[in-house]
């Protein structure tokens, strides 16, 4: 997991992996401006900080950059090339970890565990390389998120997700994807062109039924009728 570099090429190819992955970007010059940039370049300034023990003047930087731009990343956090946090309300633990290329939408929380566990040390997920997590989902604990991964809107998640793998709903769970989306970005981390949640399946299911039934039911109260007319 390396880190962002600071020379122009480095800004350009951030800029442009932004721009691949929202529709809405129209220029570079737009992404200058997603608070997802900023509060990226003031938590390169905080780490930097907190990795010589300056760790006031790190929070300092961290505080200042959370007032402008509602995104909330632990100076500690460390953070490979061309993190897109997309809109705000984000936050990122102290001891956090992602990979590179990583995707995560608004309202989205990579939380630590209870100090009061007796855990020590590694307290927060790790994100590996293009992994995409959805608005409002939870990823909770000291859990690995595989390469590629995808975490739906809204889900929890609190177990390690294998590598490719897409998960959905409360807590979260995999759930197949088709072959040809096995390697795309994915926006939101959720396949919406297809039921995803198994509750909302089982329901579709007994719709169905349901329909079935009524239309059996039907056809035989006509017989009937039929008959005692015949």
């Amino acid at each position: 997991m390396a880190e962002d570099s600071t020379p122009a090429s480095g800004l350009i190819a951030y800029l442009d992996s932004v721009k691949a992955r929202d529709p809405a970007a129209r220029s570079r010059w737009e992404v200058l401006l997603y608070p997802g940039a900023w509060a990226l370049f003031f938590h390169r300034i905080a780490h930097w900080l907190f990795e010589g023990n300056l760790f006031f003047l790190a929070r300092w930087v961290n505080h200042i950059s959370r007032m402008m731009t509602a995104i909330d990343i632990h100076p500690g956090a460390k953070i490979g090339r061309n993190l897109f946090i997309d809109h705000g309300f984000t936050v990122i633990g102290e001891t956090a970890e992602i990979g590179d290329d990583v995707t995560i939408y608004q309202c989205v929380t990579l939380g630590g565990t209870s100090p009061f566990d007796g855990i020590a040390g590694k307290r927060h997920p790790t994100l590996k390389d293009r992994v995409v997590i959805g608005s409002g989902a939870q990823i909770l604990g000291p859990i690995t998120v595989g390469e590629e991964a995808r975490v739906g809107a809204n889900s929890v998640v609190a177990k390690d997700v294998a590598p490719g793998a897409t998960m959905v709903s409360q807590l979260a769970r995999p759930i197949p994807v088709k072959a040809e989306l096995a390697h795309e970005f994915v926006p939101y981390g959720t396949p919406c062109e297809e039921l995803t949640d198994p509750v909302d399946i089982k329901l579709c299911q007994m719709e169905l039924e349901i329909k079935a039934l009524q239309k059996k039911l039907e056809e035989t109260r006509k017989d009937a009728e039929r008959s005692r007319s015949a």
